[in-house]
């Protein structure tokens, strides 16, 4: 499907992650993907029946690729892991978008939600994913999420938070307080999100399913919302 394709029952899929390819950048000093054949089509002909190819690929990539779910081990070795996340915390989630246009997106962006945050996916839309691909993207300037908005998020308990930014820490605070304090409240992260400005505010289901891989706590996801109309 597109990024936009209409379903039945007037509703559209919007795909809210950026492509995994061979070499990408996602977060500066991290390698990106190697891709390549384990089985080539050419070798499979020698297997099957004439006519009859497959291909086997094989990928090399660091876990913090494209656009991934953070689950608290990625911070707390005591951690719930990949494989320890439920669906239901991670599928099919109502969902809102926070719109902002502050670098340090504080307590007063969310404040105005407090009603539909708590069970809900709470995503921030800063527009930062326009430098997707761009030596800017890793830009230490980028949009994050305060220490104070994160307590608040705490206390409202959303289900899950995402944010459409290299990162939802400012890079220069070693302490993470916002991967330190929605992990350690079990609260998964989705980073490196992208098309927020094609969501409404609110009124949407929001999907971000991992691969449930034991002992480890964060890896790519398909993140996509499935909003009520058709395209426009």
């Amino acid at each position: 499907m597109s990024t936009g394709d209409t379903l039945g029952a007037g509703k559209r899929i919007v795909d809210l992650s950026h492509p995994v390819t061979a070499g990408m950048i996602t977060y500066p000093g991290l390698p990106g993907p190697e891709i390549s054949d384990h089985l080539s089509r050419a070798e499979s002909r020698r297997k099957y029946a004439p006519g009859t190819e497959f291909q086997i690929g094989r990928i090399s990539m660091v876990a913090n690729t494209g656009t991934y779910l953070d689950a608290p081990f990625h911070r707390f070795g005591d951690g719930a892991d990949l494989a320890a996340i439920p669906l239901d915390r991670v599928t099919d989630l109502d969902a809102i978008v926070v719109r902002s246009a502050h670098r340090a997106v504080g307590v007063a962006d969310l404040a105005p939600h407090r009603d539909v945050v708590p069970g809900r996916a709470v995503l921030v839309h800063t527009g930062w994913d326009r430098h997707w691909g761009t030596p800017g993207y890793g830009d230490a300037e980028h949009p994050f999420l305060t220490a104070e908005a994160t307590e608040w998020l705490v206390t409202q308990q959303p289900s899950i938070v995402g944010i459409d930014s290299v990162n939802i820490d400012d890079m220069a605070d070693g302490s993470r307080p916002s991967h330190t304090g929605l992990l350690a409240a079990g609260i998964p992260i989705v980073e490196h999100l992208t098309g927020l400005d094609r969501l409404p505010g609110r009124g949407f289901r929001f999907h971000a399913a991992p691969i449930a891989i034991a002992g480890m706590g964060t890896v790519s996801v398909r993140a996509y919302a499935v909003v009520p109309g058709a395209l426009g």
